[in-house]
């Protein structure tokens, strides 16, 4: 009799066991699910700010067509991207033609001083260091998910949960553009 107790108590504790660890493994996958949606917010923020600072550049910079097709077409791509990985490569080829465009900018004074520009300048600075700030997140809670999941016990479970990939910027997105005249 003590015997069958002592294993109904084992058995009881390796259930709660999994239950505890399957649960704690659905909360960190949960809690990446949550951090890319607020960097897809932000994007969405971004790509929302992108025309009208277009249509503003358009007035002052006619000749930069192809800076701002380039823009106009990377925002596209990120708008119409569905799963994280799409859009991670669509920002970051947003992220380098707005550094295009940010350059050309810097060629026509009338337009640096321009009030509309300024502002939308503004609040794409800010959208961007809100993005970074969430893909810091995102990246750290995407660390941990996938060192609960790939460790003793979790890997147990890894069946069930994939790992996820890491939000890095590509190169291109890191290198200042040049600009000619």
């Amino acid at each position: 009799m003590v015997i069958l107790i002592i294993i109904l108590v084992i058995l009881a504790a390796l259930v709660i066991g999994a239950v505890a660890l399957y649960n704690g493994l659905v909360r960190k996958r949960n809690r990446v699910d949550n951090a890319w949606s607020q960097i897809d917010v932000q994007l969405q923020r971004r790509a929302d700010l992108i025309p009208n600072l277009v249509e503003t550049v358009k007035g002052y910079a006619a000749h930069e067509q192809g800076t701002l097709d380039k823009v106009t077409q990377a925002r596209s791509m990120l708008q119409s991207a569905t799963t994280p990985d799409e859009q991670m490569k669509a920002d970051n080829m947003l992220t380098g033609a707005l550094r295009s465009l940010f350059a050309v900018a810097e060629a026509y004074p009338d337009l640096k001083a321009n009030a509309n520009f300024q502002q939308l300048q503004s609040q794409l600075s800010e959208t961007e260091d809100k993005i970074s700030y969430m893909r810091q997140s995102y990246n750290d809670t995407v660390m941990a998910y996938n060192n609960a999941i790939q460790t003793f016990p979790g890997m147990l479970l890894s069946g069930i949960f994939k790992p996820r990939e890491s939000f890095d910027a590509a190169p291109e997105a890191e290198s200042v553009p040049r600009v000619q005249f």
